[in-house]
């Protein structure tokens, strides 16, 4: 029994790097494809299309590749979603055109695909009871992770070149190698899974009223953060700021998201479930509008602000997927797949065409028009059962 706890203690330590590490490089691309299209000579249209590919890519395919990772014992997933995430992404800025750029993205996001619903399901059986505490820790350290790779990337671009971002593959390939040592086998600690059949196990979820709900919530989520992390930039580098100012803003952002998952079960302990998701739909529309009339005059002041937008968003996330992952216990990692993955990939859709949107109606105007969808829809959270 101790030796399964110190096995416990280990793997959740080692995932929790690892889901940092694998963020880091997925927070790449935000800050530097304005300067990629700039190198390449595409537009903001163009550009909104090859990230929301990449996106679908990292996010449409984890429901399936979590279904494989329920029904096996190996660490297949985590060994090479990692891998993958390390070595491709930090090519892109080495692409000589949009082809090749386009499958260093999806190569790369796969490696996200592959990673992330395994992993969440490994944090749930290694977690036992403390599972809201873990999953809060191990989402958090992805946030954080997704939060300094703007800052990384930005900041490599400004002092060393663009092209010098790919010798960072050599962090994620060493992890990579430490993970697979230290993370433990469940085959030697565990029965063979129950084979689920695929059609059956994706009806149940899709059917399951409930999950819906969560799914909904989730997408609103992914729709703030990646509107705001794609768009923000091109309209940063039209003020002409620079690409440090760039990947601070985004470091910001996403590192004020890291705190609020990390306080989430806090919050939710504090204040009970449906009020952390109530506020967190909320109180993104407000704080919208006075970055958008802040922005411009008050730099600083609306950057305070931005990061402020980013902590309300993220607040829910934790509590989401835990709900989701009680709603269905038995598909541990589908359902995270279907939470941190599907449903950003539906929103990566959108923002296929909102790039366009954007070009023609103004980067500020869409992201005031998106922030009222999430408290439009958070009416729905009051049909949510309370967790068993």
């Amino acid at each position: 029994m101790e030796k399964r706890i110190q096995n416990s203690r280990s793997a959740i330590i080692w995932l929790c790097l690892a889901h940092l590490t694998a963020d880091v490089y997925s927070g790449f691309l935000n800050p530097i494809m304005p300067f990629i299209a700039a190198k390449l000579g595409f537009t903001l249209a163009t550009a909104t299309v090859v990230i929301s590919i990449s996106h679908i890519c990292s996010s449409m395919l984890q429901p399936l590749f979590g279904f494989f990772a329920d029904n096996i014992l190996k660490r297949f997933f985590i060994f090479w979603g990692l891998i993958l995430a390390s070595v491709f992404i930090p090519l892109t800025p080495l692409a000589p055109n949009v082809r090749i750029l386009l499958v260093f993205m999806i190569l790369g996001s796969l490696g996200g695909s592959f990673f992330h619903p395994q992993s969440m399901g490994f944090i749930n059986y290694f977690s036992g009871k403390n599972c809201s505490d873990n999953m809060g820790i191990f989402i958090s350290m992805g946030s954080l992770g997704f939060a300094f790779g703007p800052l990384m990337a930005a900041l490599i671009t400004q002092v060393l070149g663009l092209d010098m971002i790919s010798y960072t593959s050599i962090v994620g390939i060493a992890l990579a190698a430490f993970m697979f040592l230290c993370v433990p086998k469940l085959s030697k600690i565990e029965k063979k899974p129950v084979h689920k059949k695929f059609i059956k196990s994706f009806k149940e979820i899709l059917a399951n009223r409930q999950m819906n709900y969560l799914m909904l919530i989730a997408m609103m989520k992914s729709l703030i953060t990646n509107s705001s992390c794609i768009l923000l930039p091109f309209l940063w580098k039209s003020m002409a700021y620079s690409p440090f100012y760039i990947g601070f803003a985004l470091f910001l952002f996403v590192f004020a998201g890291s705190i609020g998952s990390f306080l989430s079960p806090k919050a939710e302990k504090l204040f009970g479930s449906k009020p952390v998701i109530y506020f967190s739909m909320l109180a993104t529309l407000p704080m919208m509008l006075i970055f958008a009339f802040t922005y411009k005059l008050h730099p600083i002041f609306s950057l305070v602000i931005f990061s402020i937008i980013g902590f309300t968003t993220m607040l829910a996330q934790p509590v989401t997927m835990v709900w989701a992952q009680r709603t269905l216990p038995e598909y541990k990692s589908i359902v995270a797949g279907f939470i941190n993955g599907f449903c950003w990939g539906v929103v990566a859709l959108c923002m296929s065409v909102l790039g366009a949107v954007a070009q023609n109606f103004g980067i500020m105007n869409v992201l005031v028009c998106l922030s009222i969808i999430p408290a439009a829809v958070s009416y729905f959270v009051k049909y949510l059962k309370d967790k068993s």
